[in-house]
C-alpha cells in the first residue's frame, strides 16, 4: 500500500495546527481534547488501519536502509511525506492522541490497543534515517510510549502479586500493618487507582489483542535499538532498561532461551525472549559507555534475581516465590552468565558487584536465602579463580557483619559452593587469593567460625551445615572437617575464653531498601582458630545449648561427625545424644530420636551405638508428649517387634534381625534398668493387638536358640497379653532351666515371669508341681537377689484364685515356711556363741532378703522372735536385747542400732529386711522409727544410713502421720557428708511432696535451697530440676512465701518476731546456716535462683513486705541495730539492689533483640513489643506510686537512724538508692521532697556513678585517631566526579578496628579473655578516617554498625551508584569516595566520621 494512502485514516489534513502547536508545548505530558467531530472520527479508527501503516513504514525503512547501503538513489520517507504536504509535526502530535488515551487508567481495549499501535509507529519512524533532522525525536513522548506497556496491560496478576507479596514478607499477612505506617502517599494513590481499574474487565480475546500490540510496541523498541544510537541519551538507555526488566516476568516462557544472536526479530516469539535482547542490544557499544550499561543492566536483573518487586521509587517488596517467578529469576541468572561469557573483559567486575549486593539484601526467609544462595552458586561458577578468590574474601569478611541475616546467609552460601567442583590453587597467580580458593577455608574459616555468632540462629544453622558438609561427595571437603576434629590439641578451654569479634547490638530495622549499587566492600581483621579437642568440646556444649535450634542443629552436626567416623563413637559422645531424648523442648527430643535411629542404621554392628538408641527410645516411651510416646513406640516396633522371625537352624540372621537380637541382649544385661519403660511399650501394644499367634510362635522357636535371653525377655512382656499360648514348650523350658545350672540369672527371671503369667491356664496338677519346683529351688539359697525377688513373686500368682483366703492360705503355708526356715538360720547365727566365725556372708544376706520378701506375703506368720532376730543383726548382746525389749514399752525403743561384728553389707541388708517387717505391723513402725531417726544423725555406715533413708520414706506412704514428725531427721541428710545419701534423700523427698505425702512445713523447704548449692555441681542441678520442673508447677507460690524468711534463716537470725521460729535442734542449725561473710555467695545464688522465677506481681508483692516486716521493724526500733541486725539490714538493702528484684515489665526493653529472632516471628515479637511498652507505663506508674509511699518515708528514716549510730549499712542504703533511682533521675527531688538533703546526696551519688561509667568506657573503648592511617585511594582508582544525583541513602560502613587495639587484640589475648569473664564488654568507638571530594557530601548520614568495615571503593571506576531517577546532567557529584589503607593522600582533608548513634552518647573527636 502507498504511504500517503496508509496515512489517510489519520485525517492529518483536518487536524487544525492550533492543537498540534498546543500539543508540542505541552511536551506530551496531558491528552488535548479534539474538536467532537474529529475526536470520534478518530476513536473509530480500527487495528487493521495501523497494522497497514505499520508494515507500510516498515517495508519504506528496509528499503531506504537497503538503498542507502547500495547507491543512496531511493527516495526518502520524509522527502515522500514533504512532497505530499503531511506535517510531521501533526503525525506526532496525532500519534501521541493515541498514545495518551490508551495510557489513561479507565481506558477500554480499543483505546489501549490503538495507544500502542500508535506508539509502535512513533517508535519505528524514530528508528528510520533522518528522524531527528526532521524533529520527530522527543525524549518525553519516547519515554512514555517505551514504558506504555505498563499502563495498558492490566494489572491484575500484578496486584495480586503485589498484595501477596504484602503477605509473604511476614507470615499469614502479619506484616501488613507496619508496611502500610511506612507506606508514602504516592503508593496510597497507586492503590486508589488500582480499585478504579478493578471494575474494568477483559475477556480473554481482548487480553490476546493488547498482547499482540505490546509485541509490535517491544519489536519496534527493538528496531530503534538497532538503528538509533541512545548513546547522548543516558536518561532514555536508563529507561529502556527499567522497561526490559519488567518485561522479562510479562509471560511465561515455552521451553529454554538460549539467548543468542537473532537477525530477524519476529522469530522471538515471546515477550521475555524480546525483553533479554533488548537488554543485550542495551550492553552494546552504541548506546554508551559499555560499563555504565553492565551496571544499569545488573542492577535492574538484582532485583529479579532477589524475586523482590522494585517500581521507580520506595522499598522493594518480596514477591510469592510461584513458578513463574522462580522461572523469570532462572532465566535471569542465565542471562547474566551469557553476558559475562560475551563481555569476558568488562562484566567480571559488574558480577562482583552484582553477587556483593544479592548477599547485602538479602532477607531473613529461609525460602528466598535457599534460592539466593544457588543464584550466587551459578553465577560464581562463571568466575575465573582469581575473581571467585576476591569473591570468597570478599564473603569472609561479609560473614562477620553486624546483621544477623548478612552472617546467616554467608552460611547458605558457603553450603552452595562447597557443592561445586574445588578450584586449585595453582589457578591464582595471586599467592594472597589462592589461599582462598580451597574448600578447607570456607569450611575452616568461613562457616565453622559461625559456631561461635553471637546469633543462635546463626549458630545452629551453621551447625546444621556442617552436618551437610560430610554428606558431599567431595573428599576434600570431608578432610577439612576430619581437620577440625581431628586431636591436635591437649586442653580444652571454657567457652567463655574463646574470643571473637563481638557484633553488634544495634537494633536494625527489616526493611528491603534500595542499595547503591556499587561495591560493598568488607574488611574483618579478626580471626580464631580452636584445637580439636576445643572443637569437639564446644559442640557438646551446643547440644545443651539455652536455644532449642542451636541445639537441634548441634545434633544434627554431632550424628554427622559419628556417622562418617570423624570422632569417635564414645559413650561419652553418644550418651549426649541420649540424653536428648529426654529434652525440654518436644521439637529437640524428636530430633534426637531422628539422629539415634539415622546412627544406628549407619553402625548397626556398633555395641556402643546400640546401647546409646535404648538409652534415648526406650525411655521416651513414657514421655508426657504423645508426639514423641508415637515416635518412640514406632522406633521400637520397627526395630524390635517387625524384626522377629521364625527360627531355623539352617538359615542365617539377615542384618536386621542380628541388630534386634543385639538390642534385646544389651536390654537383658547392660540395659536392665530399661525394663520398666520396655513393659510400659507393651502395656500399650497389647491395646492394639499386636501379639498374635504367630508372633508368639516365632518368639518360642528362638527359645532354644542363641537369642535366648532375648526371647524370653519378649515372651516376658507378651504372655499376659497373648490369646493362645503353646504351654507345653513352654513348661519343657521350664523343667530345662529347673535342672540347668548355666542359665543367665535375667532369663531365669524372665521365665519364672512367664509362669506366672500363664499360672491361670494350668491344671492343678502342674501347679503343684511348679510349686514344689520353685520351693525346692528356693530353700536351696544359691540364687541371686533378683531371682529370689522373682520366685516369690511367681509363687504368688501360682496361688492366687477367686477365694480371697484361700490364697492367703496358700501363701501362709509355703511363704511362712520360708520364713521359719530363715528364722531358723538367723537363729542358728546369732544366738551362737561366735557369731561371726566361719560366717557365710553371701548366705546370710540371702536369707534376709527372703525373709523380708516372703514376710511381706504372710505377715501373720512373722512372730516377735523373728523380728528380734532381725534386730539382732543390727546390735550386740542379742539375746539381752531381746530379753529387755519385752520389757521395754514402744515409746523407749534402743537408741541406736549398736556397732557389731556382722560385715556392713550384711547389717545394710538387715535393715531392709526389718524397714520390710515394719511394713506389714504398725507397731514395729512405732517402736523403729525413733531409732532409724537416730541411726541417720549418728550412723557411720554409709549403706546403712542409705537405706535407713530409703525405709523411712517407704514407711511415708503407707504410715504418713507417724512418720510425718520425723521428716525433719530425714531432711537432715540434704547435708550429710555423703554425695549418695544428699542425693538419694533429695531423690526420696521429691517423690513424698510431689505426691503429698510431705508438705512443705517447718525448715524443709530452706533445707532445700541449702542444696542448690551442693558442693557437687550433679547434686546441686538435680535440685535445682526438682524445684523448678516438679514441685513449683504444684505451688507456684512457693518461692515467694518463703523468700524473706530465707533472709533470717540463712544469717541464723532469730528475734524477728514471726521470721525463723520453727523447732530444729542446734546440730541442725549449724549445719545448715549460710551465716557470715564466707557464705554470702551461696546465699546470693539462692536469692537469685529464687528471684529469676518470681511472677513481676510477686516481685511487686514482695518488695512491699519487705517494706513492712524488715524496713520498718527496723525504723520503728523493733528490732535492734547490733551486729547482726545490721548484717539483716545490710543484706535486705543489698538483695533490693539485684537487677532480678526489678519488674520485668519496666527493666526489659520493649521489643528485645528482634536481631536475634527468624523474620516469620518478627511481627509477631513487635506486637508484643507494643503491649510491653503500654504495660511497662502502666506497671512503671504503680511500682512510682508505691515506692514514694511505702518506701521513702522508711528509707528517710533509716537513713537518720544510721547517722546517728554511724553505721555502716549507710553505705549499702545509698547504693541501694542509686540502684532504684536509675529510673527515676530527673524525679529525685520531687520522691525526696521531704528530705532535701538526702535527694541532694542522691544525685551526687548518680552524676558521680555516671562520670566514673563514662570514664570507664572511655578507657575501655576509645581509639587513638592519631594512629590510624589515613585510607588512601586503590591503586589505579580515578577519582573523578560523575554527574549523580544525590542519592537518599548510602550502603552502611561499619568502622575499621583501630590499629593499635587490633595490634592489641592479637596479642595480649588474655587480657580481653579475663574482661570476658568479668562481664565488661568492650564496645570500640574507631574514628573512621574517609577521604571526600570537595562539596561531595552535603548532610550525609554515615551509620557505623560494630565489627566490621564496609569500605566502598571505586576499582577502576566501576562502583558508581546511579540513582533511581535517573542522571543529572549538571552539578557536582555526591558520592562518597571511600579509599584503601594502602596508600596516603596527604593533599586530601583527613575526617574523623562517628556514628550519629555513639555522637548522642559521646562526643566525637576530630
Amino acid at each position: 500500500m502507498d504511504l500517503i494512502s496508509a496515512l489517510q485514516f489519520l485525517k492529518l489534513s483536518e487536524i487544525p495546527a492550533a492543537w498540534v502547536d498546543e500539543v508540542w508545548d505541552l511536551e506530551f505530558t496531558e491528552r488535548k481534547p479534539l474538536d467532537d467531530v474529529t475526536g470520534e472520527e478518530l476513536a473509530v479508527i480500527g487495528e487493521r488501519d495501523f497494522k497497514n501503516l505499520y508494515q507500510c513504514l516498515l517495508a519504506h525503512a528496509a528499503d531506504q536502509q537497503k538503498s542507502a547501503g547500495r547507491d543512496g538513489a531511493s527516495q526518502s520517507i520524509w522527502a515522500t511525506l514533504g512532497d505530499n504536504r503531511v506535517s510531521v509535526k501533526s503525525l506526532v502530535a496525532v500519534l501521541s492522541f493515541f498514545v495518551l488515551a490508551g495510557k489513561a487508567k479507565a481506558a477500554n481495549v480499543q483505546q489501549r490497543v490503538s495507544g500502542l499501535r500508535a506508539a509502535s509507529l512513533y517508535i519505528l519512524l524514530l528508528g528510520i534515517p533522518g528522524s531527528i533532522a526532521n524533529k520527530v525525536f522527543h525524549e518525553v513522548l519516547l519515554d512514555t510510549c517505551s514504558d506504555l506497556t505498563s499502563h495498558c496491560w492490566p494489572q491484575d496478576c500484578g496486584k495480586k502479586r503485589k498484595k501477596d507479596g504484602l503477605k509473604s514478607s511476614q507470615a499469614e499477612g502479619k506484616r501488613s500493618k507496619p508496611q502500610r505506617k511506612e507506606t508514602p502517599e504516592m503508593e496510597v494513590n497507586d492503590a486508589e487507582e488500582e480499585e478504579e481499574e478493578e471494575e474494568l474487565h477483559f475477556s480473554g480475546q481482548d487480553l490476546v489483542k493488547i498482547r499482540d500490540a505490546v509485541v509490535y510496541l517491544v519489536q519496534s523498541l527493538l528496531r530503534l535499538l538497532q538503528t538509533f544510537p541512545l548513546k547522548d541519551r543516558p536518561q532514555s538507555a536508563s529507561n529502556c532498561t527499567q522497561i526490559f526488566s519488567k518485561l522479562i516476568s510479562f509471560e511465561p516462557v515455552i521451553g529454554e532461551l538460549t539467548f543468542a544472536a537473532v537477525e530477524d526479530i519476529t522469530k522471538l516469539k515471546s515477550v521475555p525472549e524480546l525483553a533479554f535482547y533488548g537488554l543485550q542490544l542495551l550492553c552494546s557499544p552504541k548506546h554508551g559507555d559499555q560499563k555504565e550499561s553492565l551496571r544499569r543492566v545488573f542492577h535492574r536483573l538484582l532485583y529479579v534475581i532477589l524475586m523482590m518487586n522494585k517500581g521507580n521509587r520506595g522499598k522493594p517488596s518480596l514477591l510469592v516465590p510461584s513458578q513463574a517467578v522462580l522461572s523469570t529469576r532462572n532465566q535471569a541468572i542465565h542471562f547474566v552468565c551469557h553476558l559475562v561469557d560475551e563481555l569476558k573483559a568488562l562484566a567480571p567486575p559488574f558480577l562482583q558487584i552484582l553477587l556483593q549486593h544479592i548477599c547485602y539484601q538479602m532477607v531473613e526467609k529461609s525460602e528466598f536465602r535457599s534460592h539466593g544462595a544457588q543464584a550466587v552458586g551459578m553465577l560464581t561458577s562463571q568466575m575465573a579463580s582469581r575473581d571467585y578468590a576476591c569473591f570468597i574474601k570478599w564473603l569472609f569478611n561479609f560473614s562477620r557483619h553486624s546483621k544477623m541475616v548478612h552472617r546467616l546467609f554467608s552460611v547458605d552460601v558457603v553450603i552452595v559452593l562447597l557443592e561445586q567442583p574445588e578450584r586449585r590453587p595453582e589457578d591464582c597467580q595471586d599467592p594472597e587469593l589462592a589461599y582462598f580458593l580451597p574448600h578447607k577455608f570456607l569450611i575452616q574459616d568461613l562457616l565453622f567460625t559461625r559456631r561461635m555468632d553471637d546469633s543462635p540462629t546463626v549458630q545452629g544453622h551453621a551447625l546444621a551445615c556442617l552436618a551437610q558438609c560430610l554428606e558431599l561427595p567431595s573428599l576434600n571437603v570431608t578432610r577439612a572437617v576430619h581437620n577440625l576434629f581431628s586431636a591436635t590439641g591437649t586442653q580444652t578451654v571454657l567457652e567463655s575464653e574463646i574470643t571473637e569479634e563481638s557484633h553488634s547490638s544495634q537494633q536494625t530495622q527489616k526493611t528491603y531498601r534500595t542499595l547503591p549499587f556499587r561495591t560493598v566492600e568488607i574488611t574483618s581483621m579478626v580471626s580464631s582458630s580452636c584445637d580439636a579437642k576445643e572443637n569437639l568440646a564446644l559442640l557438646l556444649r551446643r547440644v545443651k545449648d539455652s536455644k532449642t535450634n542451636v541445639r537441634k542443629s548441634a545434633l544434627q552436626a554431632l550424628v554427622g561427625l559419628l556417622k562418617h567416623n570423624v570422632i569417635p563413637t564414645s559413650w561419652e559422645n553418644l550418651s549426649t545424644l541420649s540424653e536428648r531424648c529426654r529434652d525440654p523442648a518436644v521439637s529437640v527430643k524428636k530430633k534426637a530420636l531422628q539422629c539415634l535411629a539415622e546412627l544406628l542404621a549407619a553402625k548397626p554392628e556398633c555395641s556402643v551405638v546400640q546401647k546409646a538408641w535404648l538409652q534415648g527410645v526406650v525411655p521416651a516411651v513414657v514421655d508426657s508428649e504423645n508426639s514423641v510416646q508415637e515416635k518412640a513406640l514406632e522406633a521400637l516396633d520397627q526395630m524390635v517387634l517387625s524384626q522377629v522371625k521364625s527360627y531355623s537352624a539352617g538359615r542365617h540372621l539377615d542384618a536386621g534381625q542380628r541388630l534386634t537380637w543385639a538390642l534385646l541382649d544389651l536390654l537383658c544385661n547392660e540395659c536392665q534398668n530399661l525394663s520398666r519403660y520396655f513393659s510400659r511399650a507393651f502395656t500399650i501394644w497389647s491395646k492394639q493387638n499386636k501379639f498374635t499367634t504367630t508372633f508368639v510362635a516365632n518368639l518360642i522357636s528362638h527359645t532354644e536358640a542363641e537369642q535366648a535371653a532375648g526371647a524370653w525377655l519378649l515372651l516376658s512382656k507378651v504372655v499376659a497379653s497373648s490369646p493362645k499360648l503353646p504351654y507345653g514348650k513352654i513348661l519343657d523350658a521350664w523343667d530345662n532351666m529347673i535342672t540347668s545350672k548355666d542359665l543367665p540369672v535375667t532369663t531365669c527371671c524372665h521365665i519364672l515371669c512367664v509362669m506366672g503369667d500363664i499360672a491361670a491356664h494350668l491344671n492343678e496338677d502342674t501347679k503343684d508341681r511348679i510349686v514344689d519346683d520353685v520351693m525346692s529351688w528356693l530353700k536351696t539359697f544359691t540364687l541371686s537377689l533378683e531371682l529370689i525377688s522373682a520366685a516369690v513373686e511367681t509363687l504368688h500368682q501360682l496361688g492366687r484364685s477367686e477365694n480371697v483366703k484361700q490364697t492367703q492360705a496358700f501363701l501362709n503355708q509355703h511363704c511362712g515356711e520360708l520364713v521359719s526356715v530363715c528364722e531358723a538360720y538367723l537363729a542358728d547365727i546369732i544366738l551362737s556363741g561366735n557369731r561371726t566365725q566361719n560366717l557365710n556372708e553371701e548366705l546370710m544376706i540371702k536369707h534376709l532378703h527372703t525373709l523380708g520378701v516372703a514376710s511381706l506375703h504372710c505377715p501373720s506368720k512373722v512372730g516377735k522372735r523373728t523380728v528380734l532376730l532381725v534386730e539382732s543383726v543390727l546390735t550386740t548382746h542379742s539375746e539381752r536385747v531381746a530379753e529387755l525389749q519385752e520389757e521395754l514399752p514402744a515409746s523407749q525403743p534402743l537408741s541406736q542400732f549398736r556397732a557389731n561384728s556382722l560385715p556392713t553389707r550384711v547389717r545394710a541388708h538387715g535393715v531392709i529386711t526389718l524397714g520390710k517387717l515394719c511394713l506389714q505391723h504398725e507397731e514395729l513402725v512405732q517402736k523403729y522409727l525413733p531409732v532409724f531417726a537416730r541411726e541417720l544423725e549418728v550412723g557411720t555406715e554409709v549403706a546403712v544410713r542409705n537405706n535407713v533413708v530409703v525405709i523411712m520414706c517407704d514407711l511415708c506412704v503407707r504410715y504418713t502421720n507417724i512418720v510425718d514428725l520425723y521428716i525433719p531427721n530425714i531432711s537432715a541428710c540434704l547435708q550429710d557428708n555423703e554425695a549418695v545419701i544428699r542425693e538419694q534423700t533429695l531423690i526420696m523427698l521429691t517423690n513424698l511432696l510431689q505426691e503429698e505425702f510431705v508438705k512443705w512445713k517447718g525448715s524443709l523447704f530452706f533445707r532445700f535451697m541449702v542444696a542448690l548449692v551442693d558442693p557437687v555441681p550433679a547434686i546441686a542441678s538435680l535440685c535445682e530440676y526438682c524445684l523448678l520442673h516438679l514441685l513449683l508447677k504444684k505451688n507456684p507460690e512457693m518461692f515467694s512465701q518463703h523468700f524473706i524468711e530465707c533472709i533470717f534463716h540463712f544469717n541464723s537470725y532469730s528475734q524477728h518476731k514471726s521470721y525463723n521460729k520453727f523447732p530444729q535442734s542446734e546440730r541442725e542449725r549449724v549445719t545448715f546456716s549460710l551465716k557470715g561473710a564466707q557464705h554470702r555467695e551461696q546465699r546470693f545464688r539462692i536469692y537469685r535462683f529464687l528471684l529469676e522465677h518470681f511472677t513481676d506481681a510477686q516481685r511487686f508483692n514482695t518488695i512491699n513486705k519487705i517494706n513492712q516486716t524488715v524496713l520498718a521493724c527496723f525504723a520503728d526500733d523493733e528490732l535492734p541495730l547490733d551486729a547482726d541486725g545490721a548484717e539483716i539490714l545490710k543484706e535486705t538493702f543489698n538483695i533490693l539492689s539485684l537487677k532480678e528484684m526489678k519488674l520485668q515489665a519496666v527493666s526489659t526493653p520493649a521489643g528485645g533483640p528482634a536481631e536475634e529472632e527468624p523474620e516469620e516471628e518478627n511481627m509477631a515479637h513487635m506486637a508484643k513489643a507494643v503491649l510491653q511498652a503500654a504495660q511497662k507505663k502502666v506497671v512503671s506508674q504503680v511500682q512510682k506510686k508505691a515506692f514514694i509511699e511505702n518506701t521513702v518515708p522508711l528509707i528517710i528514716s533509716l537513713k537518720s537512724l544510721l547517722e546517728q549510730k554511724r553505721s555502716p549499712v549507710l553505705r549499702d542504703l545509698m547504693t541501694y538508692l542509686q540502684v532504684t533511682m536509675q529510673d527515676y533521675r530527673n524525679e529525685v527531688k520531687e520522691f525526696f521532697s521531704g528530705d532535701e538533703q538526702l535527694a541532694a546526696e542522691v544525685e551526687f551519688a548518680l552524676k558521680a556513678a555516671e562520670r566514673e561509667r563514662e570514664m570507664e568506657e572511655q578507657m575501655d573503648n576509645c581509639s587513638l585517631a592519631g594512629d590510624a592511617r589515613t585510607p588512601t585511594a586503590q591503586h589505579g582508582s580515578p577519582i573523578k566526579s560523575r554527574p549523580l544525583l544525590p542519592f537518599s541513602f548510602a550502603t552502611p560502613q561499619p568502622p575499621r578496628p583501630n590499629s593499635v587495639s587490633f595490634r592489641l587484640a592479637h596479642t595480649d589475648r588474655r587480657v580481653r579473655r579475663s574482661r570476658q569473664e568479668e562481664g565488661v564488654q568492650s564496645k570500640s568507638i574507631a574514628l573512621e578516617g574517609t577521604v571526600m571530594t570537595k562539596g561531595a557530601v552535603n548532610n550525609r548520614a554515615i551509620s557505623t554498625p560494630k565489627g566490621v568495615n564496609v569500605n566502598l571503593t571505586f576499582d577502576e571506576g566501576l562502583s558508581a551508584i546511579f540513582s533511581d531517577r535517573g542522571l543529572n546532567l549538571g552539578g557536582e557529584t555526591s558520592v562518597l569516595h571511600v579509599r584503601s589503607d594502602e596508600q596516603q593522600a596527604s593533599e586530601l582533608r583527613q575526617w574523623n566520621v562517628q556514628s550519629p548513634l555513639r555522637q548522642k552518647r559521646k562526643p566525637s573527636k576530630v
